[in-house]
């Protein structure tokens, strides 16, 4: 199956019909672009602990040789965390973001490969192969996220990558409105786009909005207090050392993902305000009054920060009775037994617990747009044809009503192998094969997935 000189495909191997393990192919004149090539965590057959899986990359590994490039949208795992187990069947070029590079450059070093990663900037032109493309910066969780114009001489598209539309983002600037109008000024073909919280209806939490929950949550707390949020999360890093800062209280860090990620975000320009880290060895003089401290484990991760410190085995923190957990973070469906546990563990040791998912104080900002934020991409970009992507059936359906709302003439909703033609409005099913590998640490190899592997 190849492309020919009038086509423009798209082909989504992982992150249609489904949320997380993003990989998506764009095929024109016989060749492939590559956009994101991400992870997901599973219950592992005994029910102990999370695995990582990711999409089986057997169709583009096949053409490996046609595979002009792969561009990183951001940092977060389910858009790039496959890139180090995967990268050897591609062997191409990567293009990313500054900060997404630094994460990236510090995977391929834990894996000992060396895969070039070259760096773009906002609104950078590049052309790959037959693709030209435009890198056009958007709100997300993570700094330095970026929608991609993706032009070709027979069509255009605009693929989202995630996004909200966040007008005080904290790190980095809000959206230039006037770029994303432009687009619908001009011949659009398709629009791919986020899905994630398409069933809910208004507009989602700005990151500056949650600045005075967390003040709050924390003043109000005599003792020690560990806030557990997603490492990539900088905006909200940056949000708790001002927290800090305001409160009197001394920084800590506990995990190696946020050490790894602060490091990668200092690097790139970012945390260089009310962000001064008191060694983790440390932590455990301090006054409990006096600290302030981010974990990692959010989800219930076995072995993660947050874990340790629910079973009294930290090495660096001991928390006692008083002290309060505060979940910075949404839980993410299929991990409510794993937080709930956790929440139990802490409680019976009257340590408090205020989760984000019950507070009445905004604690948490989804990364992702809610459906007013879908009308308004829509009727900003004005685009022939939306194709949902990065949600489950029922996100997807919803977001191609939305469009119709908005006056999208045509929708297309499907799932990993189906080839969607951006041109001729079609949807060709089960076009290429798909699937999961899952990867062995213990004989650091990637397997398939099969049925009776996963967790029923």
């Amino acid at each position: 199956m190849t492309p020919g000189q009038q086509d423009f495909w798209f082909l989504p191997l992982g992150g249609c019909g489904e949320i997380g393990m993003n990989l998506n192919l764009y095929g024109h004149a016989g060749h492939w672009l590559m956009v994101d090539c991400g992870v997901t965590f599973e219950k592992n057959e005994q029910g102990s602990g999370n695995r990582v899986e990711m999409p089986d990359p057997v169709f583009i590994a096949n053409r490996q040789e046609a595979l002009v490039g792969i561009v990183a949208t951001h940092a977060h795992e389910d858009h790039i965390g496959a890139l180090p187990h995967l990268w050897e069947q591609f062997r191409c070029p990567i293009y990313t973001t500054p900060f997404t590079r630094n994460v990236l450059l510090a995977k391929f070093r834990q894996h000992g490969i060396d895969a070039p990663v070259i760096t773009v900037t906002d609104n950078e032109q590049l052309e790959l192969g037959p693709f030209r493309l435009q890198w056009l910066p958007i709100t997300h969780s993570t700094p330095e996220t970026h929608a991609l114009l993706i032009d070709t001489p027979v069509g255009r598209a605009l693929h989202t990558a995630d996004w909200k539309l966040d007008s005080a983002p904290i790190v980095g600037a809000a959206v230039d409105v006037g770029q994303y109008q432009a687009l619908g000024s001009q011949r659009l073909d398709a629009v791919i786009c986020d899905s994630t919280n398409a069933t809910r209806e208004g507009h989602s939490v700005s990151e500056s909005e949650l600045f005075s929950g967390l003040l709050a949550e924390v003043s109000d707390s005599p003792g020690r207090v560990v806030v557990a949020c997603f490492a990539s999360n900088i905006a909200r890093l940056q949000t708790l050392g001002n927290v800090a800062h305001v409160s009197g209280r001394y920084l800590g860090l506990l995990g190696r993902s946020l050490r790894r990620m602060v490091s990668s975000a200092r690097v790139a320009g970012y945390l260089t305000e009310n962000f001064n880290i008191v060694d983790a060895m440390d932590l455990g003089y301090l006054l409990p009054r006096e600290a302030l401290i981010l974990a990692t484990g959010s989800q219930g991760e076995a072995g993660a920060a947050l874990s340790r410190l629910a079973q009294d085995n930290h090495p660096d923190v001991n928390l006692a009775a008083g002290d309060h957990v505060i979940f910075s973070a949404k839980t993410i469906p299929g991990n409510e037994a794993a937080v709930a546990s956790l929440v139990s563990s802490f409680t019976a040791r009257d340590i408090r617990v205020t989760h984000a998912d019950e507070s009445s104080r905004l604690l948490h900002a989804s990364g992702h747009p809610c459906a007013d934020e879908l009308r308004q991409m829509y009727t900003w970009t004005r685009p022939r044809l939306a194709v949902p992507v990065h949600g489950e059936p029922v996100h997807m359906e919803r977001n191609a009503e939305i469009a119709r709302q908005s006056g999208v003439s045509e929708r297309l909703v499907g799932t990993n192998g189906d080839l969607f033609d951006l041109l001729q409005y079609r949807k060709h099913q089960a076009a290429a094969p798909v699937g999961r590998l899952w990867l062995d640490e213990n004989r650091r190899r990637l397997e398939k997935v099969v049925a009776s592997d996963r967790q029923q």
